[in-house]
């Protein structure tokens, strides 16, 4: 399966030509041109390493950073700054950020320290899109489940960022605290841990995982929740 980059850059030139040698060296790539947009889909969306410019109209990229590694603790993160910048450099590096590449950059340059950071980062949680479970299949990109005998289902927002972070972190049982922690980034003495067994068992039914002895989303008495992954045929 090709990796997947979001590329988060304002200037538009430069922005397509990230995503164009990055296409040409056999990436998926997605595209937010202001820091609004941005941070939308950095905490939002399935892909595999953030590409992020620290100047940009609305958040910036420093602020982008910062709820990445809240929300998404290992997502490999290259930033891009410009020359002479070596104070910006040094507080992404200090905030979280795996790497960065000084403007103007060589395609060259740029996709060695990608291919890099992301062999750094095979131990990380993954950060899916597309999940396999036994039955059929959860595309969250497209925020629905779709059976192997052709039925489908939709997801809800929230139901999708549920599966995806239960999935990164497959064979880990996580505890509702850190769902509303790192899902609903809340703290969880201000909201009633019940709302995520609401919320599982929705997500279980639109996945045809059998409440009484579910095989997908199994229940760890006393922890929480764990995703079970299948191996497909």
């Amino acid at each position: 399966m090709k990796k997947r980059v979001l590329v988060i850059e304002d200037d538009a030139a430069i922005r397509r030509g990230l995503a164009d040698a990055l296409a040409f060296a056999g990436y998926d790539t997605l595209e937010a041109a202001n820091g609004d947009d941005g941070l939308r889909m950095a905490v939002r969306t399935g892909y595999d390493l953030l590409l992020l410019d620290l100047v940009l109209p609305g958040k910036s990229g420093f602020e982008i950073l910062a709820e990445v590694r809240t929300t998404r603790p290992t997502m490999p993160v290259i930033i891009l700054t410009a020359r002479g910048e070596e104070a910006d450099r040094v507080k992404g590096l200090q905030l979280g950020a795996d790497d960065y590449v000084v403007k103007p950059f060589s395609v060259k340059e740029l996709l060695a320290r990608v291919e890099a950071v992301l062999r750094r980062s095979p131990e990380r949680a993954a950060d899916v899109h597309t999940i396999p479970f036994a039955g059929g299949v959860a595309d969250l990109s497209r925020m629905e489940v779709k059976f192997d005998g052709g039925k489908r289902c939709d997801l809800s927002e929230k139901e999708a960022e549920i599966l995806r972070y239960l999935a990164g972190n497959a064979g880990r049982a996580i505890a509702r605290e850190e769902l509303l922690r790192r899902v609903w980034r809340i703290d969880p003495n201000k909201i009633e841990t019940r709302a995520i067994d609401m919320h599982i068992a929705r997500l279980r039914e639109k996945l045809a995982d059998a409440p009484d002895e579910p095989a997908i989303i199994a229940t760890v008495r006393g922890k929480g929740y764990m995703f079970v992954p299948v191996r497909r045929k």
